[in-house]
């Protein structure tokens, strides 16, 4: 297996999966934009997007669909979910939350505040999507009233999507407007040790 990274984008959610796990694999820390900075990686993965995983002759792009498949396809794992378990359906929620309801807003966030050159920065879209974001947020903050993880009693990938986007938010600023079990719940989940060991691995050198 192969994971193409950027320091603390998406791909940390893979990244951190495959350190929760314990799994071989290779990975390719890169200079973000890698569309520009990378040789080749248009060929891998033409959105020029962050991450891409290679599997043998399968390739995902998707942060959270990465995570879905290590799980089913490298457990049994207790990260993963059956659709036996009575809270699979909140489990899969929460996965699919984490980008299209969390993350979404967060990039519009970061590419007008940051990215884009200062003349094309819209502080007004800065301040629209942080306040889409941090309503949305509502929903984790009253799921994980009185608990520790978001499904199951047990940390799963699910916690790994979700505190991926709260941690992405702090990055931006956007935690000093997050209540008390959010600030609890990241501080938590970036307390383990396959987030540390994650953390550890993307300060190595880009592969040449």
């Amino acid at each position: 297996m192969k994971l193409y990274h950027c320091s603390n984008a998406r791909s940390l959610r893979p990244l951190w999966a495959l350190e929760e796990m314990g799994l071989e694999y290779e990975l390719i820390n890169m200079t973000f934009p890698p569309r520009f900075t990378y040789e080749g990686y248009l060929d891998l993965n033409p959105l020029g997007t962050v991450p891409t995983f290679i599997d043998g002759d399968l390739t995902m792009t998707e942060s959270s669909g990465i995570c879905h498949y290590l799980v089913n396809k490298y457990g049994p794992t207790s990260l993963g979910m059956t659709v036996d378990e009575p809270e699979y359906g909140d489990y899969l929620n929460w996965l699919y939350r984490s980008d299209a309801t969390l993350t979404f807003p967060q990039t519009l966030v970061l590419r007008y505040s940051l990215l884009e050159p200062e003349e094309r920065r819209q502080p007004q879209v800065v301040e629209d999507y942080g306040k889409w974001y941090l309503a949305r947020l509502r929903s984790v903050e009253t799921a994980i009233e009185g608990k520790e993880f978001l499904c199951a009693d047990r940390f799963t990938i699910a916690d790994i999507t979700i505190a991926y986007a709260l941690f992405l938010g702090a990055s931006l600023g956007l935690d000093e407007r997050y209540k008390p079990n959010c600030k609890r719940y990241l501080e938590n989940m970036t307390k383990r040790p396959g987030f540390i060991a994650a953390q550890e691995k993307q300060t190595i050198s880009p592969a040449e």
